[in-house]
């Protein structure tokens, strides 16, 4: 029996630790170039593509490259992100979807020649906050934590100080596509690279509230 439960567990440990590979991901509108080595995606951004609902623009638009798995409960995503961004509105980071409808996406976007930390929600319409950056940041992590039905979204200049910029309504309760997004409104495309994505889970909150209640 306990050697059963040493395989078993081992094999939990394996899963674990190989479903975030990105060779295992799905794409959604994948592009034409891309390149995954050492835990580490680049992409050539398909040109004239983006994720947007309706809202001060008129229109809607959903194609523009995203890797992902889907994730049930709570959890924590993270990458590192470098983007030689090039047109307006180029932009890269964490996507964090339900369906054409329902997601959020953060990052890097790049606006009159700066960059701005970035995060678009969308429930049936989009909407859009921004942070501008005055100095162009060596490197970037960007990291969404999931818990009941809401996502809180940081952003980091060292992988350890991480600073809030948003804090959005998501779903609860709904299995999730978690991944790596980047789009070009209106350039011709550039190079993005995302490096360590990681995906955590985190217990359920109204369980461990439950257990400690009913010790």
């Amino acid at each position: 029996m306990k050697r059963i439960f040493l395989v078993v567990c081992t094999l939990f440990v394996f899963q674990k630790n190989t479903a975030q590979t990105l060779e295992k991901m799905t794409w959604f509108n994948e592009p034409e170039k891309w390149e995954i080595k050492n835990n580490t995606l680049s992409m050539s951004v398909t040109p004239q593509s983006d994720y947007w609902r309706i809202s001060h623009y008129g229109f809607t638009v959903d194609d523009a490259p995203f890797l992902y798995n889907i994730y049930g409960g709570e959890f924590e995503a993270k990458v590192k992100i470098t983007g030689n961004y090039k047109a307006r509105f180029d932009q890269m980071g964490l996507m964090l979807r339900i369906d054409k409808e329902n997601y959020i996406k953060a990052g890097i976007e790049f606006v009159d020649g700066k960059y701005n930390l970035s995060t678009v929600v969308t429930h049936k319409t989009s909407d859009w906050s921004v942070i501008t950056l005055e100095k162009i940041p060596s490197e970037i992590w960007i990291k969404a934590v999931r818990r009941l039905d809401a996502v809180e979204v940081f952003y980091s200049f060292d992988d350890k100080n991480y600073i809030m910029m948003r804090n959005a309504h998501l779903q609860d309760n709904s299995p999730v596509m978690v991944g790596l997004m980047a789009a070009c409104p209106d350039g011709n495309g550039f190079t993005a690279t995302f490096e360590n994505f990681k995906v955590k889970h985190l217990p359920d909150e109204r369980r461990l509230k439950w257990l400690e209640n009913n010790k």
